[in-house]
């Protein structure tokens, strides 16, 4: 695992590789999800991924709760091209990088989400999403 600065980059362009991989992870997964494409969806997510949401849940004061395997297969499926919409207006911000963790906040005309990513040797993945609709 790769844990600091990437070979013959100096600190700020290695915060910078970092920046941009994490706001590519979150772009995949969203644009996958939309667009149907499950092996973008699988490249961005973390197998032990927990996914809950508040919306859609089975009775008040609950939560969704979705895997990383059902996340694939409803991608799949084509689930997310059903909601999706002309002006998609994602906007990823990258909160707080720290060594092998990140917390973005992902703001669409769909989903406003909260993700937690984590270095991992194939690179940044998902392993927590929080989320409702605007």
């Amino acid at each position: 695992m790769d844990r600091g600065y990437r070979s013959g980059m100096t600190e700020e362009e290695s915060k910078v590789a970092d920046r941009d991989a994490i706001v590519r992870v979150a772009l995949d997964y969203f644009e996958g999800w939309f667009d149907g494409d499950a092996a973008r969806m699988e490249r961005t997510l973390h197998p032990d991924l927990a996914k809950r949401s508040p919306d859609d849940a089975p009775a008040p004061g609950e939560l969704e709760k979705l895997t990383a395997r059902e996340m694939i297969e409803a991608t799949a499926k084509g689930v997310g091209k059903t909601r999706d919409v002309p002006d998609r207006g994602i906007e990823v911000e990258v909160e707080h990088v720290h060594r092998e963790i990140a917390n973005v906040t992902v703001r669409s005309a769909v989903y406003v989400e909260y993700l937690h990513l984590v270095r991992t040797r194939e690179g940044w993945k998902i392993i927590n999403a929080l989320w409702q609709h605007p």
